[in-house]
């Protein structure tokens, strides 16, 4: 007999599942996969001895989000911070990059004109880095816990988000690298959502860094999972769930988007929260491209080989064009692409002197288009000779993002919109949109508030107000190592 049932083994579901164990519950998880972790998953899926990460590469939010700070993660598991939390080429040739060192200051230096800018736009967050994780990783409906900063980050997202966003600068690198970033949303440029996002990682960026997991995302997974049996849990794989019906235990905590949820409670999902939970919305897609290297990309300014991340994508004008097809649901001429270099920090990737290299673009949702040879002319645009060096690649099409995760509908990452409304309102707009109106039932994950990223937080507020309101449990449980 079980008191809790977790669907779904990805990160948000497996923080509700450890939160839970720790308050001395029996705790049991369901995934459809053969194995956990969800988007936080590590695959040998290109070339044998290649190692690449099923969706998330890059966790600046796993080692500054409150929940996995709590957990202890850093202590648990072994990161890689590049100097170069990210970098962001203009054009081939070289010096003509915007590089984002964790060190603010040189990261300035580098801007020439335009540093003074970027310092008054980054600094003052990145000096209150856990603030601007807390409250962006928090409902937006409670209050701020420090209200200071984030009136700071909010008037900085407005600016950065409105056509007033090239205020302050007169160069072209400074404005793209901001964008570059603020792209990872996959929404509309410029707009206070996407210049929110943005922010918050650039603060991350100068802050504590970019770190990538030694061993690939699938680390961060297996620590939580280690955790969950070493509190008495269990995590029951190749185990697809179709109804809530299947389900008996006292609490259950479902890591799937309103979609799923409204298939699996049926007739039991009161007629009004089922019409709440169709009016919310899903983005754009994306399309990965992964590789397999017979060595390092051999970008033309030679300053990309050391970077965690690269953005490629020209000007702020040309990624903001880019993005603007990929919402009208065509595929962009000159699309933006999200490069990671993980073997570069991490020797297990990749065999001797081959590389892993991870990418992925955007595109409209649903796409069938497989990015390869699209990816492969961007990157060629930027590291001539690239081709020379690929032995294998493996082009994921956004359709069938869809069908390996079903959370990733149409191909969205994000699982949801992120547009403002969908901030308030991530299902619902709620004090606690964890809870639904079914007895028992909670819904964590990227759907629900504060949004994707691999930070662990819906699952463990859902954890929390489901060890409230099920068991009569107030008091948060350590999680620490």
């Amino acid at each position: 007999m079980t008191d809790v049932e977790v669907v779904g083994s990805g990160p948000n579901g497996l923080a509700a599942a450890v939160t839970l164990a720790r308050a001395g519950l029996r705790v049991r998880v369901y995934e459809r996969m053969a194995h956990a972790g969800g988007g936080a998953s590590t695959t040998e899926s290109v070339a044998p001895g290649f190692w690449h990460d099923t969706c998330s590469a890059v966790h600046p939010l796993a080692v500054a989000s409150p929940f996995f700070r709590a957990f202890g993660l850093t202590r648990r598991v072994e990161f890689a911070t590049p100097e170069i939390s990210f970098a962001h080429p203009l054009h081939a040739r070289p010096g003509g990059s915007g590089i984002a060192y964790r060190d603010l200051e040189r990261t300035v230096d580098g801007l020439g004109r335009d540093g003074a800018a970027y310092r008054r736009l980054i600094a003052p967050l990145a000096a209150h880095a856990l603030e601007v994780a807390r409250f962006t990783g928090s409902a937006l409906l409670r209050v701020p816990p420090h209200p200071i900063v984030t009136a700071r980050f909010g008037a900085r997202a407005l600016t950065q988000g409105s056509p007033l966003w090239n205020a302050g600068f007169s160069g072209e690198v400074a404005p793209a690298m901001i964008t570059g970033v603020a792209a990872h949303a996959i929404v509309r440029q410029p707009s206070p959502v996407a210049a929110a996002a943005g922010l918050a990682l650039q603060t991350h960026a100068h802050a504590g860094g970019w770190p990538i997991p030694l061993g690939g995302s699938q680390a961060i997974a297996d620590a939580l999972a280690d955790d969950l049996r070493a509190h008495g849990g269990e995590i029951v794989t190749d185990h697809e769930v179709a109804s809530l019906d299947e389900l008996t235990a006292r609490a259950v905590i479902l890591d799937v988007t309103p979609r799923a949820l409204i298939r699996l409670a049926g007739a039991r999902m009161p007629a009004a929260y089922r019409r709440r939970l169709e009016r919310f919305r899903y983005g754009s897609g994306a399309a990965k491209v992964q590789f397999a290297l017979s060595g390092p990309v051999p970008w033309a300014d030679e300053q990309l080989r050391d970077a965690g991340t690269i953005h490629l994508g020209g000007s702020r004008a040309r990624i903001s064009a880019a993005e603007r097809d990929v919402l009208a649901g065509r595929h962009a001429a000159s699309p933006y692409v999200l490069v990671s270099q993980p073997s570069r920090f991490d020797a297990s990737r990749a065999p001797g002197e081959a590389q892993a290299l991870w990418t992925y673009t955007h595109v409209p949702t649903g796409s069938t288009v497989d990015q390869t040879e699209t990816v492969t002319r961007v990157i060629e645009e930027y590291a001539p000779g690239f081709r020379d060096v690929v032995i294998a690649a493996r082009g994921t099409t956004a359709a069938q993002l869809a069908v390996d995760n079903p959370n990733y509908i149409g191909g969205d990452i994000g699982a949801g919109a992120a547009t403002f409304g969908q901030l308030l309102a991530r299902p619902v707009l709620s004090l606690d949109p964890w809870r639904t109106p079914m007895p028992g039932v909670y819904l964590c994950g990227a759907s629900t508030v504060p949004g994707p990223g691999v930070h662990g937080q819906s699952g463990w507020f859902a954890a929390r107000s489901a060890l409230q309101h099920e068991f009569g449990v107030r008091r948060t449980p350590s999680l620490a190592p």
